[in-house]
């Protein structure tokens, strides 16, 4: 049953299509991406490639593109028998990757003030007002996908390429987690009052703040994964 709807919602979204700013592989892994991050496709489910391929009107070749991609993020996860399935991390994995990622995001923040552009700041900063005035409007996956832009911003401000590069490795296999965190109503006001404090450390390029307030927003995400785990 839980099959039929996932490729009823494919069905009725339209087949996927390339566009001049992304590979048909790349559409095909951000679609995938929702489905996981919204749980239709929950995790430890093993995932129905030909069937999905299918419904998303395309061949199995951008589909296992895309499942690699995702495997690289730490989103899908390969059997022994190359069957791929969302993968389900224990949440002490998850707690051992996001005290990494709040180490990355500190040293981030902090060169960041010392590197970043006037111009980059300034876009940071329009980020952190969009999140505020849309936070009522947005659905979960949009209000997500733009938190993770103010990050992501943050840390290519630092123009440091390996920084860049390991963040991304990090963020990536935590999508799943950053989202479960993000959603989670009762500490949006949080959320947005601690993206505030960032930016007004980052505009005042004071490095030492900018590495403590980043730091404590992740250390949130991790204390909302152990408010999940005891709620569930």
């Amino acid at each position: 049953m839980a099959k039929q709807n996932i490729l009823s919602a494919l069905v009725n979204d339209g087949p996927i299509i390339a566009n001049e700013h992304r590979s048909l592989s790349a559409e095909t892994a951000e679609k995938l991406r929702e489905l996981i991050l919204l749980e239709k496709l929950p995790p430890g489910m093993h995932i129905p490639e030909r069937d999905l391929a299918e419904a998303l009107g395309i061949s199995r070749t951008p589909m296992r593109e895309a499942l690699r991609t995702l495997a690289i993020e730490g989103l899908v996860e390969f059997t022994a028998t190359r069957r791929s399935r969302v993968a389900n991390p224990s949440i002490d994995e998850l707690r051992e990757s996001m005290t990494v990622l709040a180490t990355l995001e500190a040293l981030g923040g902090e060169l960041a003030c010392a590197i970043a552009t006037d111009r980059e700041i300034t876009a940071i900063a329009d980020l952190n007002q969009k999140m505020i005035e849309c936070t009522d409007k947005f659905s979960a996956i949009n209000f997500f996908n733009t938190d993770m832009a103010f990050h992501s911003s943050i840390i290519a401000s630092t123009h440091n390429q390996a920084l860049i590069d390991t963040h991304r490795q990090y963020n990536a296999k935590l999508w799943r987690a950053r989202f479960m965190s993000s959603k989670r109503k009762q500490g949006r006001a949080k959320t947005l009052q601690q993206h505030q404090d960032i930016t007004n450390a980052l505009v005042s390029r004071n490095a030492s703040k900018m590495a403590q307030v980043m730091r404590s927003h992740i250390e949130t995400a991790i204390d909302n994964l152990s408010i999940q785990q005891n709620e569930t």
